[in-house]
């Protein structure tokens, strides 16, 4: 008997509403409002992010400074300096000749190259004057019309060629000799190519131009270095081509970079000591008058400066501190989202300024993170109201798996919009004991009341 009336009561519970009954989302129409369902994605998660939204910004006096001009639109601008950035009279500067292009070393007419065989055998009797003359190490000069004289063989056009060119040319020119050597070239002397230098160096002269590349740092230190007295007022002057460039030699005792100037054939080097004291002196002495005389000016323009940016700076300061208290009294128009469900903090989240907040910042921000003893991170939904007003009933429930490591992403990537609501469903087993624990009193008081009725 007691067993029946607990039945009817759990039964006449459920069929009064009274049996707990949680919150879920469906797809269809739920009370009027149509709801659809979308499961979040890399790609659905673009179309949620795509609509049309503008965070609110900060008011102009947070992005404005108080400063110079240029630092947010204050105005303000500071007077010309004293003394100008300029040059003293015949103070070196720096012009560095372009860089040269990297190639390979070309024979020219006056080199002397050698014709170096790589063993001796038979073909050391088929060579006897070309080896006479690599024996005695003297080479063969490249003549006025490019070509050298080889004994037995001819005159071999080598100029104007690198020296993997120029040795296919020497060997087809002894093969046509019926000479078949195994030699590589060599140069002996460099005598083509060359730079001159001069001026206040140790040791004037000509630096040749070698398989390796000629800098300036090199050609100076051939040459024994510079012999200047005073370095500060010394430079170095390069003539390339018709033009000149120049180097102070402070300046290229200081930068590796301009020590490793590449050098070319043709080009002339200069040490220049020279520089009128006489003329250097008076230049400074009519740039100190100069700077006494604008003295006072710059200070009167400096004063006006100082007060011009104080009273902008209280401008700016009373223009903030009045849109803090209107923001705390709530005078200013802010977005907001909703957070339900199971969470550890429920209630609103107000979207920050001049950002995009995901859903991410909302669960773990505002929310304080999904409860871990109830909460479902399988089922957490974003519901966003259709923007259209012909669907003003319409309700997207974006639908992410928080179980998963993608859907543990796409909540760090999915935008909030403005009036979003984001719901965590709870546990199946959670939905289940809160209905126990509503029914559990009234199973209770059923025998409870049998007792006295009897």
């Amino acid at each position: 008997m007691r067993l029946f009336s607990a039945v009817a009561v759990l039964g006449l519970l459920a069929g009064c509403g009274a049996v707990y009954q949680g919150t879920t989302i469906r797809e269809g129409v739920v009370d009027g409002a149509k709801v659809r369902v979308v499961a979040v994605t890399p790609e659905s998660v673009l179309a949620a992010n795509s609509e049309a939204w503008t965070p609110k910004g900060l008011p102009a006096a947070f992005a404005s400074t108080a400063g110079l001009s240029g630092g947010g639109g204050a105005g303000a601008r500071a007077p010309d300096p004293v003394r100008e950035a300029e040059p003293r009279v015949g103070d070196p500067q720096t012009l560095a000749p372009p860089p040269v292009p990297e190639q390979p070393y070309r024979i020219g007419v006056g080199d002397v190259v050698l014709l170096a065989t790589k063993s001796a055998g038979s073909t050391a009797a088929e060579l006897s004057g070309l080896l006479a003359a690599e024996n005695r190490r003297q080479g063969y000069t490249v003549q006025d019309d490019g070509a050298i004289a080889v004994p037995d063989v001819g005159r071999v056009r080598i100029a104007g060629m690198t020296l993997e060119e120029a040795e296919p040319v020497v060997l087809q020119a002894l093969l046509s000799r019926q000479i078949d050597p195994s030699f590589s070239i060599e140069i002996a002397e460099f005598n083509a190519r060359r730079v001159s230098v001069g001026g206040a160096v140790v040791t004037p002269g000509v630096v040749p131009v070698t398989l390796t590349p000629l800098t300036l740092d090199a050609t100076i230190a051939s040459v024994g270095g510079v012999k200047v007295a005073d370095r500060k007022s010394a430079v170095i002057r390069i003539y390339r081509e018709g033009r000149l460039y120049q180097i102070p030699v402070e300046a290229f005792l200081r930068n590796p970079s301009l020590q490793k100037t590449r050098l070319m054939d043709g080009d002339s080097v200069f040490v220049d000591a020279d520089f009128d004291l006489d003329r250097a002196e008076a230049y400074f002495a009519e740039q100190i008058r100069l700077a006494e005389f604008k003295q006072s000016s710059r200070q009167a323009a400096l004063s006006a400066l100082s007060t011009e940016v104080s009273l902008r700076r209280d401008a700016l300061t009373e223009q903030r501190d009045l849109f803090a208290k209107r923001l705390e009294l709530g005078a200013e128009d802010q977005d907001h989202v909703y957070l339900a469900g199971e969470l550890r903090s429920p209630g609103r989240m107000t979207l920050p300024f001049e950002q995009r907040p995901t859903v991410a910042d909302a669960i773990y921000g505002g929310g304080g993170g999904v409860l871990s003893r109830t909460g479902n991170p399988r089922q957490i939904y974003v519901l966003r109201g259709s923007p259209d007003p012909r669907e003003f009933g319409g309700i997207t429930a974006w639908h992410i798996d928080g179980g998963t490591p993608s859907g543990m992403v796409m909540v760090t990537r999915m935008e909030l919009r403005p009036n979003d609501v984001i719901f965590v469903a709870e546990q199946p087993v959670t939905r289940w004991n809160r209905a126990i624990d509503q029914i559990s009193p009234s199973l209770i008081a059923i025998p409870l009341n049998d007792a006295v009725a009897n």
